[in-house]
């Protein structure tokens, strides 16, 4: 279960590694039989189409077709029939089981299928994997939550299960929980989100939260050795006379002489009034006349207005961007409680019910049922529904950043000329009080807590904070850096490595993005891999080679995550291999050359070499630069108390005595057993 609220919360979240999936250089992460082996030989499999489309359009084949509810659940009761065969092409181990969870297709035939995974019967958190199937059926690309070999020594747990419960119960009153018992006793499951897939116990603790929020903490608790393994919060927190957007049309439904806000056209969504509960589900909008609220707080219709039109226009958003039928697509609409809580100031998405859920803000004044507010909210249920992003570390970032790149995209959609478009996120609740938005994507550190770029402890923060990365790498991919006024908003968005940005327009940007979160992002997608599945998405829409292709790399690059493709345009020069090459577990170590050419004298004092692995314990890891001559440079030893996973980094070498032209290599080590993974790509930059 998952549910957002809008608002950040007091208590930061540790970080917690995250897999990084491949780039489009490599996306394939495990293939079926034949393509397997071709990916191995060759270390590369293009994510382009086979016909690049024409510039600056949408490959036709890549976009999404609308499924019927019908077709919906045929498609995935196939891929449950077959699961057993696709468990044992993907080479799944002993005792795992596949669950498919959702299924897109897109119109040259491609099925994108969701899974779940089980070992040995216990559901693993952080196994959720996707898997391409093209027309003829021919597996193509699968990314995965975890790269982890499912190996667990035992299934017998050391530690007695009431014992995770007070761990949890503990955490819960930390975080300011009054809760006493859990909601759900603790059950048992393979945790893999991070580092090795351990055994472990997940307890939920409910209850409210110290604002009033309702509270679903998921604490992970290590079976073995009773050490707490990760924490996250499951509540995730964003003609009617509306107070935000004016007089607009609603759709209701007429019985006899009763109105109600129940509209019909899109799933049935309804409107309930909680008047100042905080649970079940209120009372149903009801009026003899068709007419709702008065645009101010003095009737309780007109929150019920806002949050009804909200609704409308996020379904429609959806259904006419994306071809999605509703939050689940499958044409099922939710529901929207309005007035919960007395001076209530937040707003949130709750899996359980379905439904959004909307407070009155300080004083009762201001209700949270903004137009970005209502997408924000409804786009948490999106992500549930696919990525299934945690709620927690970097992908916590990116779920709440999902929900602000949605909600503005349904208030560029709406056209209200109340409520423009921007790219300002609150603007018109007022949480400050002081007339500022909650939040800015043009430049996030401008609300005092986000971050414009990734640095390495950037999952530490709050995911409202933390969400300021791919805010900003969405604002810069749509309209570019600089200065600028749109709708008259002045904006003026910086770059973290000083080189401008030129965007590719918002529409562009939100199907890059719809793209990446239904068919490449899994639970535990980082920044690392987030930059990956954009840039795949990229490829099968517009082409590796277009615009829009190297746009998603420098507006990444503009955030501090990646590289600019040349090395930056700063005047260097780099030479790069993406072939993937598969790093032995515990074995010998492996080389992929590069070549350098065109240069003369020596290498520099300052050769930067840009290494980019993926593997699911890096300190594991021995990694050195061999020279021409044979030379060695060691960038990275072992460590055993390296517990992340990936290799991301830029190493400065002083390589001065080196003559620069020749082959060049990265040769790379596994020296401790379990962890498995590979060289994704890496490349030298003569400054």
């Amino acid at each position: 279960m998952q549910k957002e609220s809008v608002l950040s919360t007091s208590s930061p979240h540790r970080r917690t590694s995250h897999t990084t999936k491949r780039r489009v250089a490599g996306v394939a992460l495990v293939g079926v039989s034949a393509l397997l082996a071709a990916a191995v030989q060759s270390g590369a499999a293009s994510a382009a189409p086979e016909q690049a489309p024409r510039a600056g359009r949408v490959n036709p084949g890549a976009v999404s077709v609308k499924l019927s509810a019908s077709q919906r659940a045929e498609l995935i009761r196939d891929a449950d029939a077959a699961k057993a065969t696709t468990a044992r092409d993907l080479r799944l181990g002993a005792g795992e089981s596949l669950v498919a969870r959702d299924v897109m297709k897109d119109a040259d035939g491609t099925v994108h299928t969701r899974y779940e995974r089980t070992y040995q019967g216990l559901p693993v958190l952080g196994g959720d994997l996707v898997v391409d199937t093209s027309k003829s059926g021919r597996t193509g690309h699968v990314y995965k939550a975890t790269n982890a070999s499912l190996k667990v020594a035992t299934l017998k747990p050391a530690v007695a299960a009431d014992s995770a419960e007070k761990q949890a119960l503990s955490a819960a009153k930390a975080a300011g929980s009054k809760r006493t018992a859990a909601d759900r006793a603790p059950r048992k499951v393979i945790w893999a989100a991070s580092g090795r897939p351990t055994l472990a116990y997940e307890t939920v603790v409910g209850g409210l939260q110290d604002d009033g929020t309702p509270n679903e903490l998921h604490v992970i608790t290590d079976a073995a050795t009773g050490k707490k393994l990760y924490e996250y919060q499951g509540i995730e927190t964003g003609i009617g006379n509306t107070q935000y957007s004016g007089q607009v049309t609603l759709t209701t439904t007429q019985s006899g002489s009763t109105y109600t806000l129940n509209d019909g056209a899109r799933g049935n969504h309804k409107t309930y009034n909680l008047n100042r509960g905080t649970s079940g589900t209120g009372t149903l909008f009801s009026q003899s006349s068709d007419t709702w609220g008065n645009g101010t707080t003095s009737n309780a219709a007109t929150a019920g207005a806002d949050a009804h039109y909200g609704a409308a226009e996020t379904w429609d958003f959806y259904k006419n961007t994306f071809g999605r039928s509703g939050i689940k697509n499958n044409g099922v609409g939710a529901y929207s409680r309005v007035h919960y809580g007395n001076a209530y100031v937040n707003a949130f998405w709750d899996d359980s019910c379905f439904c959004m859920t909307y407070g009155d803000g300080s004083g009762n004044a201001d209700p949270l049922t903004a137009l970005d507010v209502a997408g924000h909210e409804m786009s948490h249920g999106v992500t549930s529904n696919t990525a299934g992003l945690n709620y927690s570390g970097e992908s916590g970032g990116l779920n709440e950043a999902t929900s602000d790149i949605f909600g503005t995209g349904v208030e560029f959609y709406a056209n209200n000329s109340t409520d423009v478009g921007d790219y300002l996120i609150g603007e018109k609740i007022d949480i400050n009080g002081d007339g500022t938005p909650l939040r800015y994507m043009d430049k996030p550190s401008k609300d005092g807590g986000s971050k414009d770029s990734w640095y390495s402890g950037v999952g530490n923060l709050d995911v409202h904070y933390s969400s300021g990365v791919a805010n900003h790498f969405f604002y810069l991919l749509s309209e570019g850096s600089g200065a600028k006024v749109i709708n008259g908003v002045s904006y003026n968005s910086p770059t973290s490595d000083g080189l401008p940005v030129t965007g590719i327009g918002r529409d562009k940007a939100l199907q890059i993005w719809y793209r990446a979160l239904t068919t490449k992002f899994t639970s535990t997608t980082n920044y690392a891999s987030a930059r990956t599945g954009t840039l795949a998405a990229a490829g099968e829409l517009y082409g590796t080679t277009s615009a829009e292709y190297t746009a998603v790399a420098n507006a990444w690059a503009a955030v501090n995550v990646g590289s600019r493709p040349g090395g930056g345009g700063g005047g260097g020069t780099s030479f790069e291999n993406t072939a993937d090459v598969s790093i032995p577990d515990n074995g010998p170590a492996v080389t992929s050359s590069v070549t350098v050419s065109g240069r003369t004298g020596n290498a520099p004092s300052n050769l930067a070499v840009g290494v980019n692995i993926v593997h699911t314990w890096r300190g594991d890891l021995q990694i050195d630069l061999v020279a021409p001559d044979g030379s060695t440079y060691r960038l990275k030893s072992t460590s055993s108390s390296d517990s992340a996973d990936n290799v991301n980094t830029t190493y400065t070498v002083d390589a001065s005595s080196e003559v620069a032209n020749g082959t060049w290599k990265l040769k790379v080590q596994d020296k401790a057993a379990q962890d498995t993974g590979y060289i994704d790509s890496w490349k030298l930059t003569f400054p």
